[in-house]
């Protein structure tokens, strides 16, 4: 009599997920895109997930990634296709958080770049524990941190770029709503949003990515030739 084992057991599921997700992400970016208010905007906001969601798959036999992160890249992928449906001033969950907290502002933008660095910080540390020698390191936190912050301000630059390129066309995309201090403030929501994360969920993500690395070996061994 055979015994299946709990990890077994849960890999196809664990192999489910990531296509599930996929699923999700583009039907969602599918919906997104027949009538959203700003077709420019969305266009600028959902590129990075017409970018990833290939790259993701692309390289996913040689490079699997933990479900955690899987998961979390789905979560920005639909805050992105949100906001480029709606452009960032205008998301209704926006205005209702604006209404409840007395808010000068639809915050959406806010939720967007915490967003921004608490996804990435995962992606990239993921990146950093299985690719370097930096997982007991203590270098790890920051240069996560550093990394992430490095591409919100290129992701500043990319909205200062479009708008010498695109003029009025492109205000949309920026959101700043009026607010002088929107660059910086969108790097200081990133900046939080990346600590946040890694305060939150590196022991999670440090199981699952040793879980991951114990379903590889498995599988090299299953594929050897007895």
């Amino acid at each position: 009599m055979s015994v299946t084992s709990p990890a077994t057991t849960a890999a196809p599921r664990a192999r489910r997920l990531p296509v599930a997700l996929a699923v999700a992400v583009l039907l969602a970016l599918a919906l997104s895109g027949l009538q959203p208010h700003d077709r420019l905007t969305w266009f600028l906001e959902t590129f990075w997930v017409m970018i990833g969601l290939p790259l993701v798959v692309l390289t996913w036999r040689r490079f699997p990634l933990t479900s955690l992160l899987c998961c979390l890249l789905a979560l920005h992928a639909l805050v992105l296709i949100v906001g480029g449906y709606f452009t960032y001033e205008r998301v209704p969950f926006g205005y209702w958080l604006q209404d409840v907290f007395d808010l000068s502002r639809n915050p959406y933008d806010r939720i967007g770049h915490l967003t921004q660095g608490f996804v990435p910080a995962i992606l990239v540390r993921e990146l950093l524990v299985r690719t370097s020698p930096l997982r007991r390191s203590a270098w790890l936190g920051p240069l996560t941190v550093c990394v992430c912050l490095a591409f919100s301000a290129f992701f500043e630059l990319l909205e200062w770029w479009t708008s010498l390129a695109a003029g009025q066309a492109a205000d949309a995309f920026l959101a700043t709503q009026g607010d002088v201090w929107d660059t910086q403030w969108d790097m200081f929501c990133a900046l939080i949003g990346a600590v946040t994360s890694l305060l939150l969920l590196s022991r999670l993500h440090d199981r699952q990515i040793d879980g991951l690395a114990s379903s590889e070996q498995r599988n090299v061994v299953e594929r050897a030739p007895q």
